[in-house]
Parts: structure tokens; C-alpha cells; sequence
């Protein structure tokens, strides 16, 4: 009996770590099978192309790597990772709960694309990871929606406080408006639930996330 998958997604900074960490621990009190991956698998073999295109070793900007060579990148470790890791206890009854998935590549590569090619890339792409690699689909996917000028804020903090350094991605803040208007439209065209995590501007506490996340994902687990 094949369990659930709930995938927590978002433009860098916007609190998907965290909020998976409070969902776990929501659910583990309460009884739930449940356990967390995370994409990509930095330090995995399988995860290497993905961390050499994030930190600039294919090109400088996000737009260096086209989006179809960049989605098979996280791909490829996508699929290694179930063969390997949470395949069997997703399929044996399960909670999983993401912290990205094959949504982050819906999210980040098709904003690389003309609006008018997106619609054809995300077909290609759900073709390759649910159908051809044979990847579950998610049965809930959470957006948490942050105020780009608020996540920037985020990640910078974050960064002085664990003296890393960011990724293409995270560096460019004219790409992330990008994706995060790109996911906008990719929410609302495959029913994802959308989470406003800040109001007036200003981020919410991870505790008033949790509590409207927590909410959404006992309704599709009771189901």
C-alpha cells in the first residue's frame, strides 16, 4: 500500500527546511509513519551535476544551463535517491514530506522559458519524472509564497549566520522575482496549495506558517 508524498516548495528563502522540520514533529506526535528527503542529496555521487550547475561550475547565471540539461540534473538524483533511500517505505504506507521535488524544477527551469513555451516544457518534464522514471506523484504540494525582498533579507541572514556562500540561484535576485511570479501561474494551473508567508510585507512566524501548513496537511491525509 503505497503511502502519501507531501512536497513543501518555494523560491530559495522562504522557509521550506524549517517548515518541514515543524510538520515533522506535528506529525510524528500524532502518531504519523513519517519521514523527510530533501533534493538535492548534497555529497551523493548521483547529486554532483546538480551541485556543479548551482554553484556556477556550467556558468555564472542560471540561464547558462538551458532548462531541460538543468531538470535532468536534479532528476537523475531524484530517482537514485528512491531507488536507494525512501522508495520502499513510501511504498510500504509511508509519510513523506519534501523539501523540494520535481516541483522545484517546474518552478526554477520554466521560468528560464518564454511564456509561451512553459506549458510544453512542464509537460516534458512531468513526463520524465512521473511517467518515464516512474517517480510517485505528490499527493499534496505547498507553496509557501514569500515576498522576494523578504527572502533575500532571509538568505542573507542565513548566510552570515552559517558562513556559506549562495548559489546561482540564490544570488540572483531578478531571477528569483522570476520564479516566484513563474510559480505563481504553475500554482494555480496544477492546484497547488498556496501559502502566504508574509503579510504587509513583513514574514510570518514559522510558528503562524505551521499552524495553516499543519492544517492543509491533516485535511489530505484524513482523505
Amino acid at each position: 500500500m503505497r503511502g502519501k508524498l507531501i512536497v513543501l516548495e518555494g523560491t530559495d528563502g522562504s522557509g521550506k527546511a524549517t517548515q518541514a522540520g515543524l510538520l515533522l514533529a506535528y506529525l510524528a506526535a500524532r502518531g504519523v509513519f513519517c519521514r523527510e528527503i530533501d533534493f538535492p542529496r548534497y555529497g551523493s555521487p548521483f547529486a554532483e551535476p546538480a551541485n556543479l550547475y548551482l554553484h556556477g561550475a556550467l556558468g555564472g547565471k542560471p540561464g547558462d544551463v538551458n532548462a531541460c540539461a538543468a531538470s535532468v540534473m536534479f532528476a537523475v538524483d531524484r530517482f537514485a535517491s528512491y531507488k536507494e533511500d525512501w522508495g520502499t517505505f513510501y511504498e510500504s504506507g509511508g509519510v513523506v514530506v519534501a523539501n523540494r521535488y520535481t516541483t522545484s524544477n517546474a518552478v526554477h527551469q520554466a521560468s528560464k522559458l518564454p511564456e509561451g513555451e512553459r506549458r510544453e516544457f512542464l509537460d516534458w518534464l512531468f513526463d520524465l519524472e512521473y511517467r518515464r522514471l516512474g517517480l510517485p506523484e505528490p499527493d499534496l504540494v505547498l507553496y509557501l509564497d514569500m515576498p522576494t525582498e523578504a527572502a533575500n533579507r532571509l538568505m542573507r541572514r542565513r548566510e552570515a549566520e552559517t558562513n556559506t556562500s549562495a548559489d546561482i540561484h540564490e544570488r540572483d535576485g531578478d531571477y528569483l522575482r522570476l520564479c516566484r511570479e513563474c510559480a505563481g501561474e504553475i500554482a494555480r494551473a496544477q492546484g497547488w496549495a498556496v501559502v502566504n508567508c508574509a503579510a504587509g510585507g513583513l514574514p510570518r512566524t514559522p510558528e503562524d506558517i505551521h499552524r495553516e501548513v499543519a492544517a492543509v496537511v491533516s485535511e489530505c491525509l484524513s482523505r
